[in-house]
């Protein structure tokens, strides 16, 4: 199994466009396929860059409903007429950054192969995916601003329209999410529950990412808790975008190698026994 990050917010192959935004293309023994697709076309110029023919893909998850994560859809149907888009019908709805609309174009709602789902789906003996998260500890900071409808009216977001990729090779699990807005603990789990074990690797970003102002003493305390209890698990976590490069430096104190970044352009290859992540400077 090849995973390359085609689109995330720092930049690794310095050919590659580097935006916010998350989309990652997965090789598995049965499919190519992306989850997300970033916020513009970059995932469509640095799969050429990187050698990707994006036309052979027969899969897109959309992990939730906001623009970082969709914006580059309508680019990449374009060109792959095929692929089979999963989504939750939720994440059609519109979503607000407070009175900012950040939620999906709606002419994505209108491409042939859009199935919208309402609840966990199994996609084969390789894919399935799962939402529904209830926890809500060390749920992260930055949600307090976003918003959806409810009655025409503003309320806080329940992010009931994200969901989570597992990927089933061989003897290994790996999970993804896109910004592990429902917070990374309750999203795991959930993944316990569902499948009654752990993942062996997840990638997501964690959703602690502040642009303007700095983290209080609460919230470091909550990103090192949340690290502490990581560290616990026999998982190796890879993570990005809306992390934020400082919660990063924090949990990777904490956390050493058992957390890695990903950075656009970069590559981790699955072998039988191994794990290499290659970063192509």
């Amino acid at each position: 199994m090849k995973l390359y990050t085609l689109v995330e917010n720092t930049e690794g192959f310095h050919h590659c466009i580097a935006e916010h935004g998350l989309s990652i293309y997965i090789e598995t023994d049965k499919h190519r396929m992306l989850l997300d697709t970033g916020q513009t076309d970059a995932l469509i110029k640095n799969a050429d860059t990187l050698g990707i023919s994006l036309e052979k893909v027969d899969t897109v998850v959309l992990s939730h409903g906001h623009y970082d994560h969709s914006g580059g859809l309508l680019s990449f149907a374009a060109k792959n007429h095929d692929a089979v888009i999963y989504m939750q019908r939720k994440a059609a709805e519109p979503h607000y950054n407070m009175d900012r609309y950040i939620g999906i174009d709606p002419k994505i709602l209108e491409l042939p192969h859009v199935i919208l789902l309402d609840g966990d789906y199994r996609i084969d003996e390789e894919l399935s995916l799962f939402t529904g998260i209830k926890g809500r500890r060390y749920f992260p900071a930055g949600n307090r601003r976003l918003k959806m409808l409810k009655d025409g009216e503003k309320i806080c977001d329940d992010f009931s329209h994200e969901q989570c990729l597992v990927i089933r090779q061989e003897e290994k699990q790996i999970l993804l999410s896109g910004c592990a807005h429902n917070g990374i603990l309750n999203i795991l789990d959930k993944y316990r529950e569902c499948y009654h074990t752990l993942p062996d690797y997840v990638i997501s970003g964690f959703h602690m990412m502040k642009r303007d102002e700095a983290y209080t003493a609460e919230e470091i305390r909550e990103i090192r808790q949340t690290a502490e209890e990581l560290k616990k698990m026999d998982i190796r976590f890879f993570s990005g975008h809306c992390t934020g490069i400082p919660a990063f430096e924090i949990m990777k104190e904490i956390m050493g190698e058992q957390l890695q970044a990903i950075h656009s352009g970069e590559e981790i290859e699955w072998h039988s026994d191994s794990i290499s992540h290659l970063y192509r400077w």
